[in-house]
C-alpha cells in the first residue's frame, strides 16, 4: 500500500513489528528442513498432498496445522499434544534472543522475494493500518481460532505488503549479506534462507520506519481475522494482542497475483451449462489446458469470463446478460468492485443461476492450483470454474477504499513456506 500522507500518519499508528524468540526445528533431529516443511494450510487442499507431507517426515508441519482425527476438538488436542511433546523432545527448540527474521524466497527462473517476519500489533480494519481485501468464511476463521487456542502458537505467518524502500529495506539487503540462520530447497524448486535480526540499532530502523506504513493483506485473510477473534477473548495486554506475519516491501519485491478457481462437487458440466443458456455467451474449447487459460485471457479484457471444465472439454463462457447482472450484482459497491469477475460469479452464477451456497464445504472447494482442480472435477464428475488473476492495482485501490473483493479472490505469492519459524505465546 502506499505510505500515508502526513497529516493522516499523525492520525493513526502504523505498523507495529515486534522480535520474538522464533520456534525452529533443529535440523540434527529432523530428515531435512526441505521435509519438515509445508506450503500454507490451505494451499493443502487435496488428500494426496497431504498424505505425501505426511509421509515426507514424522515431524511435518502439516502435522500441526493440518491434523488428522476424528473430530474438530480431536484434531485440535492432537495438534497441541504434538507441539508439545515436539518441544519436550527437542525437535522444535527456541532461538535465545528476541528476533526480526529476514526471509528470502528464491526459484530458479529469477524470482526473488526478500521481507521481514515477525509479531505484528493486530489492529481492526477501521484503523486503516492492515487492509484486507477479501471476504472471509466464518466456519473457516473458527476452526483457525480453535486450532490456535489449543496450541496456543502462530504456526505459519502470513503474507503481508508494504511499499516503503527506506531503512527497512536496507537492513533486509545487508542482513542478506550475512551467513543465514538455515538454508534449504524444497521440492518445488524454491530455495529458502532465513537470518536472525537481533542488533538493536537495526531492530529500532526496522520498526520506526514500518511506524510510518500500512499494509495489505495479500494472503492470510482468515488467519488475521483469527487473530482478531482471539485478540478480543484476551484482555490486553497479552501475547494474543500480536500475530506472525512476513512483511514483504513491493517496491523492492513485486508480488505475483494469481487466480484462485472452484470447484463445485455436485453440479455436473452439462447441468452448468443448461443452467446458463441465454444468459453467458458459450463456447466449446477442444484444445489444451495452456490454449483454453490464453482464450480466458483474451475474453477477460473485454469482460467477465470464465472457464467451465469436468467433461474432457473446456467451456469459455463470456458476455453475461446485462439484465441478469444488473438484477444480480449489488448495486450499492464501486463500479470496480461490481465489474469483478469474482463478484459475478458469487453473486450471479452461484447463487443466482446454480443455487450453489458458497460457504459449502459440500458443495464448493477452493483450488489453487489449476490443473489440479481441471483433474478433480473429471474425476469426481464435477464443475471446475477457472478464474483470470484480479490486477493488483485493483485489489490497492479497493482496499484503500475500504471495499473487500468476495472471498478467495485472489493468491499473493510466493506464499511463505510453513515450517521455518513458528510464534509460541508462552516463550
Amino acid at each position: 500500500m502506499n505510505t500515508a500522507g502526513p497529516s493522516e500518519a499523525k492520525a493513526r499508528r502504523g505498523l507495529e513489528l515486534t522480535p520474538f524468540r522464533g520456534l525452529r526445528y533443529d535440523p540434527d533431529r529432523v530428515g531435512s528442513l526441505a521435509s519438515v516443511t509445508s506450503p500454507p494450510y490451505d494451499v493443502v487442499v487435496r488428500p494426496d498432498g497431504l498424505y505425501h507431507l505426511q509421509s515426507a517426515d514424522p515431524y511435518n508441519i502439516v502435522r500441526l496445522i493440518l491434523p488428522q482425527a476424528g473430530t474438530p476438538s480431536a484434531r485440535n488436542e492432537q495438534a497441541a499434544d504434538t507441539l508439545r511433546r515436539w518441544l519436550a523432545e527437542g525437535v522444535l527448540t527456541a532461538d535465545p534472543d528476541p528476533a526480526l527474521y529476514v526471509y528470502e524466497q528464491r526459484d530458479g527462473n529469477g524470482m526473488l522475494q526478500r521481507g521481514v517476519i515477525g509479531a505484528l500489533r493486530v489492529s481492526e480494519p477501521s484503523e486503516g493500518v492492515v487492509l484486507p481485501h477479501e471476504d472471509v468464511i466464518a466456519p473457516v476463521v473458527a476452526d483457525r481460532a480453535a486450532l490456535m487456542r489449543a496450541t496456543r502458537a502462530n504456526l505459519e505467518p502470513l503474507l503481508l505488503t508494504y511499499r516503503g524502500d527506506g531503512p527497512t529495506a536496507e537492513v533486509v539487503e545487508r542482513t542478506a549479506g550475512h551467513a543465514p540462520l538455515l538454508a534449504t530447497t524444497t521440492e518445488d524448486g524454491f530455495q529458502h534462507r532465513l537470518w536472525a535480526v537481533t542488533d538493536p540499532a537495526d531492530l529500532s530502523r526496522v520498526q520506526s520506519d514500518l511506524a510510518h506504513h500500512q499494509a495489505l493483506i495479500a494472503d492470510g485473510h482468515h488467519r488475521w481475522a483469527t487473530y482478531l477473534r482471539l485478540r478480543a477473548e484476551h484482555p490486553s495486554p497479552s501475547p494474543w494482542d500480536h500475530g506472525l506475519v512476513l512483511l514483504v516491501d513491493t517496491v523492492r519485491y513485486p508480488l505475483r497475483v494469481r487466480a484462485i478457481h472452484r470447484l463445485l462437487h455436485a453440479l455436473p458440466v452439462a447441468d452448468a451449462l443448461a443452467a446458463l443458456d441465454g444468459l453467458f455467451r458459450v463456447r466449446r474449447l477442444d484444445v489444451p489446458l495452456a490454449e483454453a487459460l490464453e482464450a480466458l485471457a483474451d475474453a477477460a479484457c473485454a469482460g467477465n469470463a470464465f472457464l467451465l471444465a469436468g467433461d474432457g472439454a473446456f467451456h469459455l463462457i463470456d458476455r453475461p446478460d446485462p439484465e441478469l447482472l444488473a438484477r444480480t450484482v449489488p448495486a450499492d459497491r464501486p463500479a470496480a468492485w461490481r465489474s469483478l469477475d469474482a463478484t459475478v460469479l458469487h453473486a450471479t452464477l452461484l447463487e443466482h443461476v446454480w443455487h450453489i451456497p458458497e460457504d459449502s464445504p459440500a458443495h464448493i472447494a477452493y483450488i489453487h492450483d489449476t490443473a489440479a482442480t481441471v483433474a478433480k472435477a473429471e474425476r469426481d464428475g464435477g464443475t471446475a470454474v477457472l478464474m483470470h488473476p484480479v490486477r493488483e492495482e485493483v485489489v490497492r485501490d479497493l482496499a484503500r477504499q475500504g471495499v473487500t473483493m468476495p472471498r478467495k479472490s485472489t493468491s499473493f505469492g510466493p506464499k511463505p513456506a510453513s515450517g521455518l519459524v513458528l510464534r509460541a505465546l508462552e516463550i
